[in-house]
């Protein structure tokens, strides 16, 4: 399996070499030169999560040895790692199926493909004969950033930096990133947005200066945002995973096909359930849920992608996003993989903040359907679903769950549905409390936590509780403009010396 880059046609490369890359040099990113089929899902019945897992990423990553693919997966999906045996469970709550993924070390679904990531670049790292260690840098709106912290710290020759939006992430996500321990890691705080953040990644993998100064120490750079294709690969097997669980149970006849709702904000999550789709997993309809930064719903159903516009801070943090990165990989797929025609539209976005879709893209997409949620409809959906199904959601799946409403009266669709549930409530507690109508002016964090677990009789997860305490190792806020210095300063590289 070779991997392409979305923005030109000539690129070719394994997937060791995408992984370490993360990024193409014209700043394209890394798709399979085709979706491989998995073929009859009532094949996989006997499988565990780690046996999909080494099944689904086996045929996009054909360059590992089955050795070491089976050391990546039974290092990342482990008693270790996830508190959870299922991994992904499946939970029926009325009629939707929420699929958890936030069962990991960090509590939420980046745990998915964190959790292997630095197994796949650390396998990779070894047998290439160009770099010596690997610079992963990461910008985050929340979930991404501990997730990576959590994976790749202490690991040999591998380097980590995240940057995060201050005012952009909770409060417990605040103090996850704060807290990190290990030698090899360096967190930011950033006076802006998300996309203040994601921009200053791509600058950095753009910036020549840079890159040669880090090249001449024999490092590569790389990424742990979604825009590296080993987030993505791994991202697939929880919805072969569901959809087998499903059969396990009952839920479902072989061959019958289901929905997907994911809320989304970079794409990454449901441009995996496309690839499932393709792969073959029986879907009706991919459903994209917005909050109410709903760049995405307003692109799926006009074809206009506009990034001109305020970005509202809303209380789903990690969907604040104006520029969704992996929505260049689904275009790319949506033009019948034409790089010329991303290219183009990339440079309108990245001069004109806008592009129009072409009638190809446009008429491909009407298996996604997309909507959005509003702040209040949010809030009453978590105060809906505790009071009504005992069930206790976070804002991000809240918003799904919205959304999912919404198209029901709309389509009257009545196929078996499942949303990705993203994130324990715990990590945005105060929130919770907020739409139960309960105040919490005078209660710190793990105050509000230990109220939200007494209230709702669930248990808060230890590693989220545990951070009460912990020493704050980065309390340091940067101008987005100062970035780069601020990383070479933790590197010890001078790109204009």
């Amino acid at each position: 399996m070779k991997f392409k880059s979305t923005r030109d046609s000539s690129v070719s490369i394994n997937a060791k070499e995408a992984l370490l890359k993360g990024i193409s040099d014209e700043g394209g990113l890394f798709v399979p030169e085709e979706i491989p089929r998995a073929g009859n899902v009532e094949n996989m019945m006997e499988m565990k999560y780690r046996d999909l897992a080494y099944y689904i990423c086996g045929k996009f990553m054909t360059d590992f040895e089955p050795e070491e693919l089976s050391n990546c997966i039974n290092s990342a999906y482990n008693d270790d790692n996830f508190s959870n045996p299922y991994i992904a469970p499946i939970r029926k709550v009325s009629d939707r199926y929420f699929l958890e993924l936030f069962h990991g070390r960090t509590s939420a679904f980046k745990d998915m493909a964190l959790s292997i990531l630095p197994f796949f670049i650390d396998t990779s790292l070894k047998t290439s004969e160009n770099y010596k260690e690997i610079l992963i840098i990461t910008a985050t709106s929340g979930d991404t950033g501990k997730a990576a912290l959590e994976g790749f710290h202490d690991v040999e020759n591998i380097k980590i930096a995240v940057f995060y939006p201050e005012d952009g992430v909770s409060a417990i996500q605040k103090l996850q990133m704060q807290t990190q321990v290990g030698e090899n890691v360096f967190v930011l705080g950033v006076k802006g947005n998300f996309d203040d953040c994601q921009k200053a990644v791509k600058d950095i993998f753009a910036n020549k200066g840079f890159n040669e100064a880090i090249n001449d120490k024999k490092i590569q750079l790389s990424s742990a945002n979604s825009i590296n294709i080993g987030r993505l690969i791994p991202q697939i097997v929880y919805y072969f995973s569901a959809y087998v669980n499903m059969l396990r149970y009952g839920e479902l006849k072989n061959g019958e096909k289901i929905n997907i709702v994911v809320p989304t904000g970079n794409f990454g999550n449901i441009l995996a359930a496309y690839y499932a789709k393709e792969m073959g997993l029986p879907v009706n309809k991919l459903i994209c849920a917005s909050n109410e930064n709903n760049v995405l719903t307003d692109f799926i159903n006009t074809g206009i992608y506009d990034k001109n516009r305020e970005l509202v801070l809303t209380s789903s943090p990690s969907m604040d996003i104006l520029v969704s990165s992996n929505l260049e990989r689904f275009i790319y797929h949506m033009s019948g993989n034409d790089s010329s025609v991303v290219a183009s539209l990339m440079d309108d976005l990245n001069t004109k903040g806008i592009y129009n879709a072409t009638e190809t893209i446009k008429d491909n997409m009407n298996f996604i359907d997309a909507y959005y949620a509003t702040e209040k409809e949010v809030k009453n959906k978590i105060l809906n679903t505790l009071l009504s199904e005992k069930y206790l959601i976070d804002t991000h799946t809240a918003v799904a769950s919205v959304v999912y409403d919404k198209y029901l009266k709309k389509t009257n669709d009545r196929t078996k549905t499942v949303i990705a549930s993203t994130a324990s409530p715990y990590k945005f507690a105060s929130d919770i409390l907020d739409a139960l109508e309960l105040n919490h002016d005078d209660l710190d964090d793990f105050e509000v936590m230990e109220k939200l677990s007494s209230l709702t009789n669930t248990e808060i997860p230890v590693n989220l509780s545990s951070l009460k305490g912990k020493e704050i190792r980065f309390d340091k806020y940067s101008k987005k403009e100062d970035i780069l210095n601020n990383l070479e300063k933790f590197l010890g590289v001078n790109s204009n010396a």
